[in-house]
């Protein structure tokens, strides 16, 4: 069931930085904090969920930080928010409710919903949002740490 938590809102925008802002090499988790406003801890165990998951890869070392395990136009938001909903455990509102009008009437229709969203969040991709931001100008925080030897 389509569950759009702070969660689910941290992952979408920790993948998207990342994919943004990488210019191949790893972004630290403590520079998406910053930009999010989110304790780390809380976006640490995200990320490695999605590091399981195979959307991330997790980079050691002092250099270290994330990347995006596959190519970001090969990952949709629909992904995103369905793995980090698998991941929480939290029970839906609805399936608690045993009346027969919920069951019968609300319950179908909320169905509905969580299938026109979850097609359409699947139609979109990390790239997408990519080519947005980049429309919008927002800036870019490309890592400036670059070693050069001649």
């Amino acid at each position: 069931m389509f569950n759009l938590s702070k969660k689910v809102i941290s992952a979408i925008e920790a993948v998207v930085y990342i994919a943004y802002n990488s210019s191949g090499e790893p972004v630290r988790s403590s520079e998406i904090t910053s930009r999010q406003g989110t304790p780390q801890r809380y976006l640490e165990q995200t990320l490695q969920e999605l590091v399981k998951a195979n959307i991330l890869v997790g980079v050691r070392g002092p250099k270290g930080g994330y990347i995006l395990a596959k190519e970001r136009r090969r990952i949709t938001l629909g992904e995103i928010v369905t793995i980090i909903n698998n991941s929480e455990k939290t029970e839906p509102t609805l399936s608690s409710i045993s009346s027969d009008l919920c069951k019968k009437v609300i319950t179908p229709v909320w169905d509905d919903l969580n299938l026109i969203i979850m097609e359409k969040l699947n139609k979109v991709s990390v790239e997408d949002l990519c080519s947005q931001a980049n429309n919008l100008n927002i800036q870019r925080n490309l890592n400036s740490n670059l070693d050069f030897n001649i």
